[in-house]
């Protein structure tokens, strides 16, 4: 049996969105690791759930780079 497909779509001024299970590991080798079918990832470096995005660039005006 295959693995599962992941696809990621870059949002502007927004997090990239990952269809798909997802591991992360972050800047310090911590491992976040996701089951839900649709994640948003942090791009912006404001959300407090990071790497999950938690909409904090709105609010901020935050460009997504």
């Amino acid at each position: 049996m295959s693995a599962p497909r992941c696809a990621v779509l870059l949002c502007a001024d927004g997090p990239l969105v990952v269809r798909g299970p997802v591991t992360v590991e972050d800047e310090q080798g911590a491992v976040h690791t996701s089951e839900r079918s649709v994640v948003a990832l942090c791009r912006c470096g404001l959300s407090a759930q990071r790497p999950w995005c938690d909409g904090t660039h709105k609010r901020a005006g935050a460009s997504g780079g």
